[in-house]
Parts: structure tokens; sequence; C-alpha cells
């Protein structure tokens, strides 16, 4: 696993910051060399630490409105509804997040459509059509006073 010192930090952190920072300057930000600054980034992706590079999108400007979290509780766990359930899950791209959770409920996603009219469509077309689902409950983001996806980086030895 690779070591996380002080300047794998800085990279991690530069990179969460500009995705498209070349290794020039990426370099140079480091107060480093072109070479050495290249090698650490590529060990880096090769350990899985980066696990790729992507756009943040504005999913307002694109007319996606509504982000709901949505609790699924499920009364079917064998192994053939589980893999019909990820199937669905992972190809539906309204569904940013998935997450299997303690507590009441089963699942926790965050989903993202249109208005209203549309999350109500995605629900009955797609939910409701998950296998086992016997509960579902929304809450609907009235304002996102946060949305990232930087985390927090740290050097540890």
């Amino acid at each position: 696993m690779t070591k996380i010192d002080a300047v794998n930090a800085d990279i991690l952190a530069l990179l969460q910051t500009d995705g498209r920072m070349s290794n020039a300057r990426l370099a140079d930000h480091l107060g480093m060399s072109e070479t050495p600054c290249w090698r650490r980034l590529k060990r880096l992706e090769d350990d899985g630490i980066i696990e790729g590079y992507q756009a943040n999108v504005n999913r307002r400007k694109l007319g996606l409105g509504v982000m709901a979290f949505v609790q699924l509780r499920v009364s079917e766990h064998s192994p053939s509804a589980t893999a019909e359930f990820q199937r669905i899950i992972q190809t539906t791209p309204n569904i940013l997040a998935c997450h299997n959770t303690t507590g009441a409920d089963d699942f926790l996603l965050i989903v993202v459509a249109r208005d209203l009219d549309d999350y109500s469509a995605f629900v009955d077309t797609t939910l409701r059509r998950l296998p086992g689902v016997t509960s579902i409950r929304s809450n609907l983001s009235l304002r996102e006073m946060k949305g990232s996806t930087r985390l927090p980086i740290e050097p540890r030895e």
C-alpha cells in the first residue's frame, strides 16, 4: 500500500481541487521536478488510491432540480434477488449512490429527477419494481448546504 506522506497528501489535495492539473503544474506547486512527481502520481493511480478523474457537473443546470434521499426496506435477501437488485441499482443513472445500511431500513439511495412528477414516475417505474421492496421512504432535499466529493487528506505514515 502506498505511504501517504506529506507530498502524496498534497498531490491528492491538489488533484481533488483541480483534476485537470498537468503534471508540470502539479510538480511546480509541490516544488519538485516533473519525473518524481509523475512517479508518485502513477503509484497513487496504480495502487487504486486515485480511482479516476471526472468533471463535477451542476445537476440543476442539466434540469435535475429534485434530489431525494430514499430509504428502502426489502424482504428478499436471496443471492438471486440481491444480484438483480444490484444490477438495477448500478445501471440506473438517476441513482447517484446506494448504501446498504444498518437500522430499520436496508438501503439508502440518493436519487435525482427533473421535478416532482419525474420523481413520482421514477418511484413507480423503478423503485417499486425492485425485488422484494416492502417500504419506500423519501426525504426531498429543500436546499443543498454542502455537496462535495473531496475527502479530507492527512498524511499517514
